[in-house]
């Protein structure tokens, strides 16, 4: 039986820190992709890292030396965002950088949606043969990344030996002290501050409708499924009819699905309207922003620039979960995994 022992608080802190680790990264890696002009070898580098620790699954048994390789996947993912996103934002025209950060967003969120799936028939064809999993985990990964390597195209950056384009730390520093940059950080850190872990909502829906644990995992892979079927119209959205609003409509589902979350309704209608609104909510905002933050900035620190919005506002979301932890009751997870998660002390485990 696995017993971790965590309450709400250091529950929030973990999940906080799940989100925020890859920021670590990610400003380093957005600069190093600006300073060089070569973002497809910097992507490369992470996608190769995140490849790399799967293929370590297979090797490694202690906790210790498992909670280290995830957290090697995650400075990997750190490390390929921001030039990534900067490879997408000069590969198009500015106007339709929400039409191509959505069909990015739902590509990536459409393994997300499948990925459960796949464990799933893994199992089914081999029960507990979990290597097999990490196996094919690590085919995927490695996949992706010769995609990267042999398909796509580094626009670079023409202008990276032109003194006025220089890539500095202090100009970088300066970027970041810029009115339109600045008042988008500011704006999109403040709504993430107001944001509750995915972890967090499910677990409260599960405590106040009790149904089946094991439909747990189901949550997340439709809220993935419903970003993916969403990103792109709200990209096409934010180009045809402006970034902000639709940015801006984003929040506003967000705050209906904790609306739903409270009322008094037939479980089936709250669990799928938590679920459809908060998919939508990631497919209004998150390629948005990233659209938002390309329009502003310039060429020669488009890296930079992405991954200190991506940074701050996980930054944001790491302290909200954190927040929210604190003043929840310590048995609500209680009834959450009754056959594989015990509670002890009052404390949660999840």
């Amino acid at each position: 039986m696995l017993q971790l022992g965590l309450t709400p608080l250091v529950f929030g802190a973990v999940d906080g820190i799940y989100q925020g680790v890859s920021g670590i990264t990610r400003i380093a890696s957005g600069f190093i992709g600006d300073r060089a002009g070569r973002y497809k070898g910097v992507a490369l580098f992470g996608y190769a890292a995140s490849a790399v620790c799967k293929g370590l699954l297979l090797f490694v048994s202690s906790g210790s030396a498992i909670a280290g390789v995830i957290v090697g996947d995650r400075i990997g993912k750190g490390i390929r965002t921001a030039p990534r996103d900067a490879l997408i934002a000069l590969s198009v025209k500015r106007s339709d950088l929400g039409t191509a950060f959505g069909v990015h967003r739902a590509l990536d969120s459409i393994g997300a949606t499948l990925g459960p799936f796949v464990a799933f028939a893994v199992l089914a064809l081999a029960p507990r043969a979990f290597d097999a999993v990490f196996v094919v985990s690590l085919a995927f990964a490695l996949m992706g990344t010769l995609a990267l390597l042999l398909l796509v195209h580094d626009p670079g950056r023409a202008d990276r030996h032109n003194p006025e384009r220089r890539v500095s730390i202090a100009n970088a520093l300066h970027l970041v002290r810029s009115t339109p940059l600045t008042k988008l950080i500011v704006a999109s850190a403040a709504l993430s501050l107001g944001t509750i872990s995915d972890g967090f909502l499910y677990l409260i829906l599960h405590r106040n409708l009790q149904f089946d644990a094991a439909a747990m995992p189901l949550l997340f892979a439709s809220t993935a499924a419903c970003y993916f079927l969403t990103a792109v119209p709200f990209g096409l959205a934010a180009d045809r009819f402006g970034r902000r609003p639709v940015f801006l409509a984003g929040y506003g589902l967000l705050l209906l699905s904790y609306g739903l979350v409270l009322a008094p309704l037939n479980a089936a209608v709250q669990v799928c309207g938590v679920v459809i609104l908060l998919g939508a909510y990631y497919g209004a905002t998150d390629g948005v922003v990233a659209a938002l933050a390309s329009s502003v900035l310039p060429v020669h620190l488009r890296g930079t620039g992405l991954s200190t919005v991506t940074t701050m506002t996980g930054a944001a979301r790491a302290i909200s979960s954190v927040m929210f932890g604190y003043p929840l009751p310590a048995n609500i997870g209680e009834t959450l995994y009754p056959s594989e998660i015990s509670v002890q002390g009052g404390e949660m485990s999840h």
